[in-house]
């Protein structure tokens, strides 16, 4: 059986993905990874954490200061508010430069050296927050890149790709963490565990892809 390793912040994406890579390739063969990048809410990581605990997964915190050192953004800096809304024709500034290219890169040296093939991260196409780094051509470029990099066949799973946030929700739903997303996740940009501060993009997005989904569930 492949093993797979899921790159896991601790948000309602990841740990989706979470119970999509224990429901594909079997508990036994997944394990998972955070990276403390000097972000402004550490929290998350402790999230993660304790859904890989609950769940029996392995979890492994990764340290990549780097990022911080090199980026400034606001989940880095308590001195630069969250913007509210999108700058015209540029990221927020919630965007942590090269932080996904970053991430898989560390995981995939991880993955090699514990035998795994199979990297899964909960990057989004369709309901993102115009961050690059989250496009679909990243991914495929990436995983070629990689791959001839480290000699090594690995394969990149993106399940919520093409996913609004109310289909995320749905497939959390069938994969029986409902729940427990909604619960014990933090996908807050001010840090607050749960359903969050309520007023943030991220918050934003994710109450509504919510309420969307229980409409469609109580039809």
């Amino acid at each position: 059986m492949k093993k797979a390793l899921v790159v896991l912040s601790g948000g309602q994406d990841s740990t989706t993905c979470l119970f999509w890579a224990i429901d594909r390739f079997g508990g036994d063969n997944v394990a998972a990874v955070g990276f403390n990048y000097g972000q402004r809410h550490k929290a998350e990581l402790e999230c993660a954490a304790d859904i890989c605990r609950a769940a029996g997964i392995e979890y492994e915190v990764i340290d990549t200061p780097i990022i911080n050192q090199l980026s400034a953004n606001s989940l880095t800096r308590e001195d630069i508010p969250v913007e509210k809304t999108k700058p015209e024709g540029a990221p927020p500034n919630t965007f942590v430069e090269g932080r996904n290219l970053l991430f898989l890169s560390y995981a995939a040296i991880y993955a090699k050296t514990h035998g795994m093939t199979e990297l899964v991260t909960g990057v989004c196409e369709t309901d993102f927050s115009g961050y690059p780094d989250c496009r679909d051509m990243f991914i495929k470029s990436l995983n070629v890149t990689i791959n001839l990099a480290m000699d090594y066949n690995f394969v990149i799973h993106t399940p919520l790709m093409w996913l609004t946030k109310a289909d995320t929700w749905e497939l959390a739903d069938k994969l029986g963490a409902l729940d427990i997303i909604y619960r014990d996740t933090l996908t807050c940009y001010n840090g607050i565990k749960g359903s969050g501060c309520g007023n943030c993009p991220a918050c934003f997005l994710r109450r509504r892809g919510y309420e969307e989904f229980m409409a469609r569930k109580d039809k």
